[in-house]
C-alpha cells in the first residue's frame, strides 16, 4: 500500500475518533482488527471488541480529539505523532479527575490489509494523562494493572 493511502486511513481514523463516531471508526478496520494502548496495559481484537472498547473509552473521554502532525511509513508500516487533546471523567481509573482538559503528545503504529487498518498501537504517557487530569498515576496503574500492584481491575 502507497504511503499517501495509509495517511488517508489513518486521518480519517483521526477525524471519526475525534467525532466520537464509533461506526466511521470500525468501518476502517479490517475484520481482524488489533489495537493495543500499552498505557493502558489494553489489547483488542476483532471488530465487536474494538466497537466496544472505544465505546468505553469515549465514556471516559468524552471529548477526545486528536490532530496529527507528522508520518513516516516503511513497507505496510505507517507511524503518527501527534496530540490528544481529552477530559478525563467519571471513576473508571478508581480516581476522581479535576475536569481539566490534558493535552499529552501520542505516537501512532499502524499495519494495514485489504485496504483497511488491521492494526494499531497507541502509545501516549500515562503519567501525563494522569498530572495533568489531577490523579495519582499509582492509583490508576493499580487499577489497570491489578496483577502487578494488587489493585482492583478497571
Amino acid at each position: 500500500m502507497h504511503e499517501r493511502r495509509m495517511f488517508e486511513l489513518a486521518h480519517a481514523l483521526a477525524v471519526a475518533k475525534s467525532r466520537q463516531d464509533v461506526p466511521a471508526a470500525v468501518r476502517l478496520f479490517h475484520p481482524g482488527m488489533v489495537l493495543e494502548t500499552p498505557a493502558f496495559g489494553a489489547t483488542s481484537r476483532g471488530l465487536t471488541e474494538n466497537e466496544k472498547v472505544l465505546r468505553r473509552f469515549f465514556a471516559s473521554f468524552p471529548d477526545y480529539d486528536v490532530a496529527l502532525h507528522g508520518h513516516a511509513s516503511g513497507g505496510d508500516t505507517l507511524v503518527c505523532w501527534g496530540t490528544a487533546r481529552l477530559t478525563m471523567t467519571g471513576n473508571r481509573f478508581g480516581v476522581l479527575p479535576n475536569g481539566q482538559r490534558a493535552e499529552i503528545p501520542v505516537f501512532i503504529q499502524f499495519a494495514f490489509e485489504d485496504d483497511l487498518i488491521s492494526y494499531e498501537r497507541f502509545f501516549f504517557d500515562l503519567a501525563t494523562l494522569c498530572a495533568q487530569s489531577g490523579v495519582s498515576t499509582d492509583a490508576v496503574r493499580q487499577r489497570l494493572f491489578p496483577a502487578l500492584t494488587g489493585g482492583d481491575a478497571a
